[in-house]
């Protein structure tokens, strides 16, 4: 087994190193402490292309999905106006039969 090498960094390009932040997870309520505020969520960059198919897949489907939905809602207005045209709507020119007047 490999033994592991601990350093600690003294200097980097001339400059010391900058203090680590402290958590604020501990002074502001625990775990959920942060948990209204807004952060930027970094993604690694090895990754990008899964997010690129991820995103084309995403499109994709959405628009299957739109034409799907399209096509039924034609078909059935098609139904729809085929029955009036056979049945009748009827009788005024609202296409109601419930209509005063």
């Amino acid at each position: 087994m490999p033994e592991t090498i601990e350093a600690e960094v003294i200097e980097i390009d001339g400059k010391p190193p900058e203090p680590a932040a402290a958590a604020d997870d501990s002074a502001s309520g625990g775990a959920w402490g942060g948990f209204g505020r807004f952060r930027t969520l970094k993604l690694d960059r090895r990754w990008w292309p899964v997010w690129v198919v991820l995103g084309i897949v995403v499109v994709g489907l959405a628009i299957v999905f739109g034409l799907l939905f399209g096509l039924l809602y034609l078909g059935f207005a098609l139904v729809r106006s085929v029955l009036r045209l056979l049945f009748g709507s009827g009788g005024g020119p609202d296409g109601g039969s419930l209509s005063r007047g």
